[in-house]
């Protein structure tokens, strides 16, 4: 009898767990704290018992879908206006409810990229005193920031094994989440008061590669070839190519991030991606060259997963750094962004780098991703990006250089504290150099005229080039400085990148 009685209890309890398991419920994204985006339809999905009906509720709203064969769900409420109110969001099917607590309905951005992204407000504080002060003033409960902790893969995953966690803006929390994403959500909380959520995936020392969906590796034969080489295992060979880099663990393997970090994430509803990365595609022993052809992979990938062609993509590029490699990649990043719709550049080049790879500065650069997507996405008065090189004309043995979006015109900045730059109330320019008809490069005097910048060398007389910004990193006594009234800066550029060839030589493994 007492043998029965165990067997029936035993069995009765595997019931229970089996039913536990096949419970309702919502991707891992879905946790309590979070936010969603508003004036977007919203995708809520997860998994239940195949075939059973699923109701989510938020807001007044409900929508009722079934689980598939395989027990997935998705159901989308329609578009909801910012509210700071904290609401349940319902997930029910039968007599099982899950409830996900204080959901909040504002911006939501995707950050991506690697260790500068990654680089913690809690970090940026123990160098930076303007940091810290920011920090400790971070009392924000409708700003929200989420880490994700996905591995990486081989397949696409369809949801993250633990849990998300979503965190209010308090200097406790704030101290071990993004500095740049802390700032640019401040910024935008600031300016359009209301909740702000900052959704990262990034992951120090990673390159490109891994980020891109492996079927978005067509279309330019370095893509090609790095998913052939990487489909053989052939490591090495992804080193030696031209535009090829270190693979240092499988999660370095092309698409293996983006399944591990990013899949789990479609089709959530978010307004923008911030992306920082690069310095793992140019360090020693790794080739800049068809950097531009990823990043547009990337971005068209990342499209094409969230069926959004207009997805709003703000690109971070690289500051100075001693590797001779650095100018080759931000100059792929200039190319790339330049002919992508609905993306912008945040130059970084001006900014103080404390002869770090990791600079602390991390507000200058929140706060211009910031300022491009007020302008850009929700027409914000003023510049959201720095003066473009638009071309020179030849006169004599000067250059006149010519730029778009100057708008008042242009001056020599400094910085008056992290993030705001003024007028020095010089004229003279440092960083421009002119080539002459026999491929050499000499340093030139630069002046501002107005909207414009008047180049000479008086070493060439016939000068047929023009760079700016173009070494790994200014002179200490001679800093990059060339801004647009705006307070923003030139970003590097050269007019003509074939008289300026990268040299896989100078950037030894």
């Amino acid at each position: 009898m007492h043998r029965r009685a165990g067997r029936w209890l035993a069995a009765a309890l595997l019931l229970v767990a089996v039913r536990a398991e096949g419970a309702v419920r919502p991707a891992a994204l879905f946790t309590d704290r979070m936010v969603i985006q508003r004036g977007m339809p919203v995708p809520v999905w997860g998994t239940a018992d195949p075939g059973a009906v699923v109701e989510v509720s938020f807001a007044g709203r409900t929508v009722a879908t079934a689980a598939d064969a395989s027990g997935r769900w998705r159901a989308t409420l329609a578009p909801c206006a910012a509210d700071a109110v904290g609401r349940p969001l319902a997930i029910v099917s039968g007599d099982e409810r899950h409830v996900v607590e204080d959901v909040v309905v504002g911006e939501v951005w995707l950050l991506g990229g690697q260790s500068n992204m990654e680089y913690t407000a809690g970090a940026m504080a123990a160098r930076l005193p303007a940091g810290r002060a920011l920090v400790e003033a971070a009392d924000y409960p409708a700003i929200r920031l989420c880490r994700i902790a996905g591995a990486d893969a081989t397949e696409p995953r369809t949801d993250f094994e633990q849990p998300c966690r979503w965190d209010r803006c308090t200097p406790a929390a704030i101290a071990g989440h993004s500095a740049v994403g802390f700032v640019f959500a401040g910024r935008l909380h600031e300016a359009l008061g209301v909740p702000v959520g900052m959704i990262d995936t990034s992951v120090g020392g990673t390159p490109i590669e891994p980020w891109i969906p492996e079927r978005a590796f067509v279309g330019h034969p370095t893509l090609e070839a790095l998913a052939g080489h990487a489909r053989a295992g052939d490591v090495d060979a992804i080193r030696r190519m031209a535009g090829g880099t270190l693979v240092r663990g499988d999660h370095w393997l092309p698409g293996r991030l983006f399944n591990g970090r990013i899949a789990a994430l479609v089709p959530v509803a978010v307004r923008g991606v911030v992306w920082y990365q690069g310095e793992s595609n140019c360090g020693r022993g790794e080739d800049p060259r068809d950097y531009a052809a990823k990043l547009r992979a990337l971005v068209v990938g990342w499209r094409t997963c969230w069926d959004r062609p207009d997805l709003p993509v703000c690109v971070v590029q690289l500051p100075q750094w001693e590797s001779p490699a650095w100018p080759f990649l931000r100059e792929e990043q200039r190319r790339a962004t330049a002919g992508l719709d609905h993306a912008g550049l945040v130059v970084t080049i001006d900014i103080d780098h404390a002869a770090d790879i990791h600079p602390p500065d991390k507000i200058g650069v929140g706060a211009r991703a910031a300022r491009w997507a007020l302008t850009r996405l929700h027409g914000h008065d003023g510049a959201g990006t720095g003066p473009v090189f638009a071309g020179f004309a030849r006169r004599g043995a000067e250059l006149v250089v010519r730029f778009d979006d100057a708008g008042t015109g242009l001056m020599t900045g400094r910085f008056a504290e992290p993030g705001e730059v003024v007028d020095s109330g010089s004229v003279e320019v440092n960083g421009f150099e002119v080539c002459a008809p026999d491929g050499t490069w000499h340093v030139a005097t630069a002046r501002i005229t107005g909207a414009e910048v008047v180049v000479t060398a008086a070493a060439v007389a016939e000068p047929v080039a023009v760079r700016y910004a173009c070494r790994p990193a200014a002179a200490a006594d001679r800093p990059w400085n060339l801004h647009g009234r705006s307070g923003l800066p030139v970003g590097p550029f050269c007019s003509d990148p074939a008289r300026m060839p990268y040299l896989p030589e100078g950037n030894p493994p």
